[in-house]
């Protein structure tokens, strides 16, 4: 009927329960909002970056149960009863996951807005592969876009992490963390003082 204009009211919000680097949260939501939209404006874990909005980046990526997703393309009322990983999840209890620790140590990283994508992304490979060849750290971080370093440093310190975690893993057990590498120089002045 030419009177009768499409009602404009904004759809309910929605409640949704989850897991975030293993702390339960509970948070409302439009049911057309973003995982990442959410994970920025609502429950204040900046970590993941906007860089495309579009999926193409990999700026934003996160785990849901242990797989990568780009947190642009996933609305967060998709995530109710699962168990996501941000990179603020990677380190812990302060102490620097290998992959982060190597990032640095390596310079892999210049302007940072990608480094959480990458970050999320090799750890989902070193969880399920925990020694990668060359060619699968390329593939696995195919979907994540850096502008401004070549990818070489990227991978090294992919490599440089997957043999870091080996080396402290016992056989047959899961990987036990121990405390962030000391830098070279350290250790070197620690030596020479002994």
């Amino acid at each position: 009927m030419p009177g009768n204009a499409p009602s404009k009211t904004a759809p309910a919000k929605m409640a949704i329960s989850t897991t975030i680097n293993g702390q339960s949260y509970d948070f409302l939501c439009d049911p057309r909002q973003s995982l990442l939209e959410v994970l920025r404006d609502t429950l204040h874990l900046t970590g993941a970056k906007e860089g495309c909005n579009n999926g193409n980046c990999g700026a934003c990526t996160v785990l849901i149960d242990g797989e990568p997703v780009n947190s642009c393309l996933v609305l967060a009322v998709e995530v109710a009863g699962k168990d996501l990983t941000t990179i603020e999840g990677i380190a812990d209890k302060g102490v620097l996951h290998p992959l982060q620790q190597c990032f640095l140590e390596g310079a892999a990283l210049q302007c940072g807005i990608c480094t959480p994508g990458f970050i999320v992304a090799a750890k989902a490979l070193l969880d399920k592969k925990p020694n990668p060849t060359e060619e699968e750290i390329r593939f696995s971080l195919a979907g994540n876009l850096c502008r401004c370093t070549g990818y070489d440093k990227i991978v090294r310190a992919v490599q440089a992490a997957a043999e870091r975690i080996q080396s402290v893993q016992p056989s047959g057990g899961t990987p036990q963390r121990k405390q962030a590498q000391q830098p070279q120089a350290q250790q070197q002045q620690s030596q020479q003082q002994q």
